[in-house]
């Protein structure tokens, strides 16, 4: 009694999944006795039922802890391409910035608009296990001083970064982007 208890557990539990391999294929089909052939496929017999279901949140997070199998690659085959990616920087900030005025408010949402147009610009070059950092400041330009800074964990043999300044008449930005090798 107990073990039918369990296997409709599982059966829930694996249907829920998408796959019921460790069950009977009688339980898990539900097919009528009279059209089951029993002397073909005994009533322990093993299959796989598999199917698309809409993900639930609980799904969701099943599935966002794929483990991968290690390469052991610690360096990556080619340079992460600063020059380009400095170029990209340019392109866009003196594309969104050229005839704009310094406003506070409007600056903001600019700077998550650049930052997210950059860093999808350095995604479309397809550069393999390198993990894209964007970081865009806007500023008045009043005859100011500012020191930036950023740490990490570095490896000078494989990470690198790009970056560039842009000024108008009202307004400074610096973009930075850096290349993080991920083994």
């Amino acid at each position: 009694m107990s073990t039918e208890v369990a296997r409709d557990k599982a059966a829930r539990l694996l249907k829920r999944r998408g796959s019921a391999s460790s069950l009977a294929s009688n339980d898990v089909l539900k097919v009528p006795p009279e059209t089951r052939h029993a002397k073909r496929h005994g009533a322990g017999s093993m299959s796989t039922v598999s199917y698309l279901d809409e993900p639930t949140h609980d799904d969701m997070q099943l599935r966002s802890y794929i483990k991968m199998e290690n390469t052991y690659q610690l360096a990556p085959i080619k340079r992460f391409p600063s020059g380009t990616v400095k170029s990209i920087i340019r392109d866009v900030l003196e594309a969104y910035l050229a005839e704009e005025k310094y406003e506070p408010e409007l600056c903001r949402q600019m700077t998550v608009a650049i930052s997210e147009v950059v860093k999808a610009r350095v995604k479309e070059l397809m550069i393999p296990r390198f993990k894209i950092i964007c970081l865009v400041h806007i500023g008045q330009l009043k005859e100011q001083g500012l020191q930036m800074g950023s740490r990490c964990l570095w490896d000078p043999a494989s990470d690198t970064f790009a970056s560039y300044e842009f000024r108008n008449n009202s307004l400074f930005a610096v973009g930075i982007v850096f290349g993080v090798y991920m083994e």
